[in-house]
């Protein structure tokens, strides 16, 4: 069975307290490591891709999930910008609309929804593929939903035994409407079901 997933949350209050200088209209918000194991290394430069600069209108979270599989299994998972339905539930079909040859930084994809979530597609762009430290990020770019500006980085960590560590971060805007914490925990339950089925995937690999 896949281990329980961690939530670090982060507000203006939170990132004071941890010495982030948070301005009145941008919040720079960054993921605290200290909450994982000491086993588990995350350089400095990957660390960084965690860090989002969040508006005033937007909210921001960090979801964590452990996997009983290797970093390189979970990469190849993970890392198919054209094959997010590979393991992400929410999805039905994807289609890659620009990318030259190959999947690359820039690439488009246009995503089909399944039915019952208040979205029909979401165009995304390909913002990073790092196939060394294993970094992948996509914005939201269009589509028929309400992840305004939506920007996620997810990141693979080996744990010292042989197993994975995804840290999977955020950025989107507040519908009108709707607060911050309805906002994070809509995203926050799409992203924890992606990650707990990528374990149960990548743990049969």
């Amino acid at each position: 069975m896949p281990s329980p997933i961690q939530f670090q949350r982060f507000d203006s209050n939170t990132a004071i307290t941890n010495g982030v200088n948070c301005p009145k209209q941008i919040q720079v918000c960054r993921y605290a490591l200290s909450s994982l194991k000491p086993t588990v290394s995350v350089p400095e430069t990957v660390a960084n891709h965690h860090m989002h600069v969040v508006g005033q209108n937007q909210c921001y979270s960090v979801v964590i999930q452990t996997i009983n599989a290797s970093v390189s299994t979970v990469w190849s998972v993970v890392r198919r910008f054209d094959n997010p339905q590979g393991y992400k539930h929410f999805v039905k079909s994807c289609n890659v609309v620009a990318s030259g040859d190959g999947i690359r930084v820039g690439a488009l994809r246009e995503v089909r929804l399944v039915s019952g979530l208040p979205a029909v597609s979401s165009t995304e762009r390909l913002d990073i593929l790092d196939e060394e430290r294993h970094v992948i990020s996509f914005s939201v770019v269009g589509g028929v939903h309400r992840c305004r500006n939506y920007r996620s980085v997810t990141t693979l960590h080996g744990d010292g035994n042989g197993g994975t560590v995804v840290i999977e971060s955020y950025v989107v805007d507040v519908p009108q409407g709707n607060t911050k914490e309805e906002t994070c925990s809509f995203a926050d339950t799409i992203v924890r079901c992606n990650l707990q089925s990528l374990a149960q995937i990548a743990e049969k690999l």
